[in-house]
């Protein structure tokens, strides 16, 4: 079953916050489809735990080890206060960003969400091999998932565009995005 909501032509724009944000699922294939589509639009590519990694110097396993959840939760809030301002790109933060509302509102709107919807048990076949560097997944990675997906399901369901990526392959999905991203406005 595909799974399709869009906002008006044009959704996408060249104002400054006018990000395209992949949010789901870890697994979902928010950083594969993601360097993807920013190719295909000429877009830079922005992985928001890469960059809280390099600005803060280690690991989110050692953010959440050290630090606890909260503080990766800040440490998201101060990253995407960071892009308010920057040109638009195509963003893939951690699965759980779109789970703080006031962190969302920082830069939608402008920016838009697409929603990549992924079983879990796809998504941990997807990330079975990277797992133990997952601070939310380390014990029971499927079950995690599960609980993920109840907890973050209205969410990421909110978001303006949902494409479900068990159907489509890794292409498809990029050109649909990228198609919806081209369309002029009305």
């Amino acid at each position: 079953m595909r799974t399709w909501r869009t906002s008006p032509g044009g959704w996408l724009n060249s104002a400054p916050g006018g990000h395209l944000i992949l949010i789901g699922l870890p697994g979902s294939g928010k950083s594969t489809v993601g360097r993807a589509v920013a190719a295909a639009l000429g877009w830079p590519f922005v992985d928001l735990d890469a960059e809280i990694v390099a600005r803060e110097g280690r690991s989110i396993a050692s953010i959440f080890a050290s630090a606890g959840e909260p503080r990766f939760r800040e440490l998201e809030r101060e990253a995407t206060i960071r892009l308010r301002d920057a040109r638009p790109s195509v963003v893939a933060p951690g699965g759980g960003w779109v789970t703080s509302p006031e962190t969302v509102a920082i830069v939608c709107p402008p920016a838009r969400m697409t929603y990549l919807k992924v079983s879990p048990e796809t998504a941990f076949q997807r990330i079975r091999r990277t797992v133990r560097r997952r601070p939310l997944l380390r014990r029971d990675p499927l079950e995690a998932l599960r609980r993920l997906l109840e907890g973050r399901r209205a969410a990421y369901e909110r978001a303006d565009l949902v494409v479900d990526t068990e159907i489509l392959d890794m292409q498809e999905v990029t050109q649909r995005i990228v198609a919806l991203a081209r369309m002029p406005l009305p």
